[in-house]
């Protein structure tokens, strides 16, 4: 495992641990997944597998090295606040078998921040990483997220999250561009799905999907090609849409509203 893959159209892949009892609660609904699902892929990195986990030491350990060693990168959001349940900075530094410590880097910039007296303690809790982190900008709210080897701790508040990945992302080293096809046609999967498997099989390199819809009263199907070559992509397309007009349907090239 790389920290740090290099740019030779090799497939770099990801992971994303959402973080907190709120999100398994259902109180509190997680949009920052998508987001990092589509800012990923834009940049060349595929995000390859997605957990939320409670705000449990363990479970946060044992996510966080299980993901380490088996993706390029590894994305954490939420859990790095000033209360006692924001736990992911420790949990982190026990994954990797280091010390928590106060960072002197973000010790200052949350002096700078606050008003003379109150940078109170549990405000310090927002400034410890562990040993050797590299610091990750916050520029909404100040307080830091880190780097520890090829795992990048964020926030849960998706404005500051979402900062912080734009300020971070040009320390990601991406793979070939992900490139994607949509055809959509009035039939049902039951219909398409011999052909599509078939599709598939001549086509090993590129992802398939189908996804079913109910519009103006019928069923569909939205067909969906992604890969990095784009004339391969060209040439599925054409394969698939003569195998839809085979079913005596129109392929459309957007899912009917």
């Amino acid at each position: 495992m790389t920290e740090h893959p290099a740019t030779d159209g090799s497939i770099i892949t990801a992971a994303v641990l959402v973080i907190g009892n709120e999100i398994l609660s259902g109180r509190t609904r997680d949009v920052n997944l998508p987001y990092l699902a589509v800012q990923l892929n834009e940049i060349g990195v595929r995000l390859r597998e997605a957990r939320v986990v409670p705000d449990v030491e363990q479970e946060i350990v044992d996510a966080v090295d299980q993901c380490r060693a088996r993706y390029d990168y590894v994305f954490t959001t939420g859990g790095i606040g000033p209360t006692h349940d924001d736990i992911t900075a420790a949990s982190v530094a026990k994954a990797f078998g280091l010390p928590l410590v106060l960072n002197p880097e973000a010790v200052a910039r949350l002096e700078a921040h606050y008003e003379p007296g109150t940078l109170n303690e549990a405000r310090l809790r927002m400034a410890h990483t562990p040993e050797g982190a590299t610091l990750i900008d916050n520029p909404v709210s100040i307080a830091p997220g880190f780097q520890i080897g090829n795992v990048f701790v964020l926030a849960g508040v998706p404005s500051i999250m979402q900062a912080m990945f734009e300020g971070l992302k040009h320390r990601l080293a991406g793979g070939a561009p992900v490139l994607s096809r949509t055809v959509a046609a009035f039939l049902p999967e039951g219909a398409i799905a011999k052909g599509l498997g078939a599709l598939q099989d001549r086509y090993p390199g590129l992802e398939i999907g189908s996804y079913p819809f109910f519009r103006q009263g019928k069923f569909g199907t939205s067909l969906v090609l992604r890969g990095t070559e784009s004339a391969t992509l060209a040439a599925a397309a054409d394969e698939l849409r003569a195998l839809i007009r085979s079913l005596d349907a129109e392929p459309l090239e957007t899912e009917p509203a």
